[in-house]
């Protein structure tokens, strides 16, 4: 892409799941797919989106040099050994291949200085590429289970950013958001700051609120 493209329009790469079976029309095979709230984010933001399913990870410095920003989605609980715990009864299946691209491209991307933002999973899994570790199911430590809600909804709860962050700069006071996690950050690793918290203490930091803007804006920087 030549120079005036980029500034115009980032190129914003956003990982995705990798599924062994899905169904669509008469069709049941593998696919990488990734919930459309992302990719409409990004391009009502001004960006254009390049979806990145798992990868060989030695080829991730290079995906990442093409693009102006990273988007490290939601989904699936990261596996345990990567931050050397023991996996909890509550805790789901390994995705290694998943793992290991993601981390591959967290690694690229704070090398090159790569804009990047974590959201849900993604955020954790920038933490333990850190060195922290994560609290592997919620309600052992909080004694509920409203960050989890009913399976496939959504629930609701106030997170409040930390005054000082730039989280912080963008959103002023406490906000609604949509929670659907039953791990969270527990150590935090190298360099990294919570910038919002939930109402029990639950660090939900990670850039993942109203930040797309900012993150298109920080990619044309």
């Amino acid at each position: 892409m030549d120079s005036a493209s980029s500034v115009a329009t980032p190129l914003i790469g956003i990982s995705t799941y990798l599924e062994p079976s899905v169904r669509w029309g008469v069709w049941d095979l593998p696919a990488a797919l990734l919930p459309a709230g992302y990719h409409r984010l990004v391009q009502r933001a001004g960006g254009t989106v390049a979806l990145l399913p798992p990868d060989d990870p030695d080829r991730a410095a290079a995906v990442v040099g093409r693009l102006d920003g990273l988007v490290i989605a939601g989904g699936p609980d990261v596996e345990p050994a990567r931050y050397g715990a023991e996996p909890h009864p509550r805790t789901g299946p390994a995705y290694r291949e998943r793992d290991a691209w993601e981390l591959a491209l967290i690694e690229a991307a704070l090398a090159a200085g790569t804009p990047l933002l974590g959201i849900c999973r993604g955020m954790q899994l920038l933490n333990v590429a850190l060195g922290g570790t994560l609290t592997q199911h919620l309600p052992d430590t909080v004694g509920h289970e409203g960050h989890v809600g009913t399976p496939g909804v959504f629930g609701r709860h106030l997170v409040k950013p930390v005054a000082g962050t730039r989280l912080g700069a963008l959103l002023t006071e406490a906000t609604a958001v949509p929670t659907y996690h039953h791990q969270a950050l527990d150590r935090l690793g190298r360099g990294l700051v919570a910038c919002a918290y939930a109402e029990d203490g639950t660090p939900e930091a990670g850039e993942d609120l109203r930040i797309m803007t900012a993150l298109v804006a920080a990619a044309r920087s």
